[in-house]
């Protein structure tokens, strides 16, 4: 397969809903930080750079505490995020440098493995645009006003979207400059596929993941990605 890929991984989130002082993308985990599980798999996988974006003021303490402490040799450049996600995505992908296609990918999603990785570059360099996901397995209600259900989509075209979201690197970028050009455009934007979606007419193929590769958000997803991660050193 032809074309350099890169991961540019976000680790600049507060974690508000972790109920902790300290930032969810450092907390441990069997000693380890969280982060760092998430860049394993992208080290032990078939990218070929890491950019990693932190929270502000904490670029040295990642070089230092965790790229350089745990010998991550593929992160290649280390910014500072933004006020929101798309903002982090933004910095990130501008420090992409020499590769045709990208993943995005929440640092706080540890439980990620080098087949979804594969499965993700594969589906960027087939399809130009992806996103890892699973169907549902829950019936779903929408909800009106006052909280009462109002409707319920049929489960069987329902997605649970996670991330690494795969793209070719051209295209992502462009519709990323195309957002970051008015606040206008930034409205309601809570994913990078919804980027391309809305700023350019590509498609976005949708790519089975795993029903582990959870989010950590909150105290009990910390505990379920443990039971995850026993078996990583």
């Amino acid at each position: 397969m032809k074309g350099r890929i890169a991961a540019v991984l976000l680790a600049a989130g507060k974690g508000t809903r972790m109920e902790s002082q300290v930032h969810k993308q450092y907390l441990e985990i069997s000693g380890k930080p969280l982060l760092y599980y998430t860049l394993c798999a992208f080290e032990n996988s078939s990218v070929d750079d890491i950019i990693l974006v932190t929270g502000r003021g904490e670029m040295e303490y990642c070089q230092s505490e965790i790229v350089e402490k745990y010998g991550f040799t593929k992160v290649k450049a280390i910014t500072e995020g933004g006020k929101e996600r798309y903002h982090s995505v933004y910095q990130g992908l501008k420090a992409v440098k020499n590769c045709e296609y990208v993943l995005i990918h929440d640092g706080a999603r540890p439980c990620v493995t080098a087949e979804i990785i594969d499965r993700a570059s594969l589906g960027a360099r087939t399809y130009r645009a992806c996103v890892v996901g699973m169907p549902v397995k829950d019936t779903i209600k929408i909800s009106d006003e006052d909280e009462f259900a109002s409707v319920t989509p049929d489960r069987s075209r329902l997605w649970l979207i996670q991330t690494p979201q795969a793209f070719e690197y051209g295209l992502v970028l462009n519709a990323y400059e195309m957002l970051m050009s008015s606040e206008q455009h930034q409205e309601g934007i809570t994913d990078d596929a919804m980027v391309v979606e809305t700023m350019t007419k590509e498609k976005v193929k949708l790519i089975r993941g795993d029903y582990s590769n959870i989010k950590v958000t909150t105290p009990e997803d910390l505990e379920i990605a443990a039971l995850f991660l026993q078996n990583i050193p």
